[in-house]
């Protein structure tokens, strides 16, 4: 009865073990968001774009299983838990405001571009520029088209 329990408990283990392991190794892909960023936001309309400073650090929580992006501007402050599920082979983006949680997203991540879409019309792209820059916008579908409603140019923080 001992062998059986032990059988059991090494395969619950392992499982446990291999699925750890695979939400890290999709965690790792996004490693091109780790650091301390600085820059400037664009928040575009109709009628006018608008610019301010924006901070972003990002960093990886909890032996990689978690990747936290705390951004702050004079327009927000938020703090987003980005994790991964195995089983569902997705990215969860959780953003929380000073209103707390507002729901969680899924993401992708394909082509070196991580991807999140909060509705059909509506999603947040998070890439490098080819001056290693950490780039990220979020864009409205129109009339077909991608329009950008905001877009942030990020340097590292020296």
């Amino acid at each position: 009865m001992k062998l059986i329990y032990s059988l059991l408990l090494y395969f619950f283990m392992a499982s446990f073990s291999s699925q750890a392991q695979a939400e890290k190794e999709a965690l790792d892909k996004l490693s091109f968001m780790i650091g301390n960023w600085k820059g400037t936001s664009f928040s575009f309309s109709e009628k006018e774009t608008k610019t301010t400073e924006v901070t972003e650090d990002v960093t990886y929580k909890m032996n990689g299983s978690l990747l936290v992006l705390d951004v702050k501007s004079s327009w927000i402050e938020l703090h987003t838990i980005i994790t991964y599920n195995s089983k569902e082979q997705c990215y969860y983006y959780h953003p929380f405001s000073k209103a707390g949680l507002r729901d969680k997203y899924k993401g992708n991540f394909e082509d070196n571009v991580f991807r999140v879409y909060f509705t059909k019309e509506r999603r947040i792209t998070f890439t490098l520029t080819k001056e290693g820059y950490f780039h990220e916008y979020g864009e409205n579908l129109k009339n077909g088209s991608w329009e950008k409603y905001f877009e942030d140019i990020l340097q590292p923080v020296k």
